[in-house]
């Protein structure tokens, strides 16, 4: 058995018609959230990323481009201490699943960041800088 870590995850800002998708999720901590979730054992971050928005969002990617790394360890209450953040743009309709429970489309100028869980604000608010 490999030797345990800090969790590795995978989040992604998916720009639909301009706009970014958020999920509502399933399960604790409960709230709006980029899409994401763990990277397997074998499995690179690329392949995790593609394959965690398909099962939440429905959606393929396109234009994949890795944004930034998040290591605050308190980012995340279950202890998953580092994310690679992608972003993307989504192809086809989204459609909620897995660990989301609806989805909704929101404009970068208009991010609800006292409604998001985890540090998704921070890393939001660091995409619309990045884009100035």
């Amino acid at each position: 058995m490999p030797n345990r870590g800090p969790g590795l995850a995978v989040d992604c800002i998916i720009l639909l018609d301009g706009k970014v998708l958020l999920i509502h999720r399933r399960n604790p901590p409960h709230g709006w959230a980029l899409p994401g979730g763990f990277v397997e054992y074998g499995e690179t971050v690329e392949d995790a990323v593609r394959r965690e928005m398909k099962e939440e969002t429905g959606l393929d990617l396109a234009d994949l481009k890795q944004f930034r790394v998040y290591s605050d360890p308190t980012r995340d209450p279950r202890g998953h201490v580092v994310s690679v953040v992608f972003s993307a743009r989504g192809v086809g309709e989204p459609e909620a699943g897995d660990d989301a429970d609806r989805y909704r489309l929101v404009d970068l100028g208009d991010i609800p960041e006292s409604e998001l869980v985890f540090d998704h604000a921070k890393i939001l608010g660091d995409f619309v800088q990045s884009r100035k």
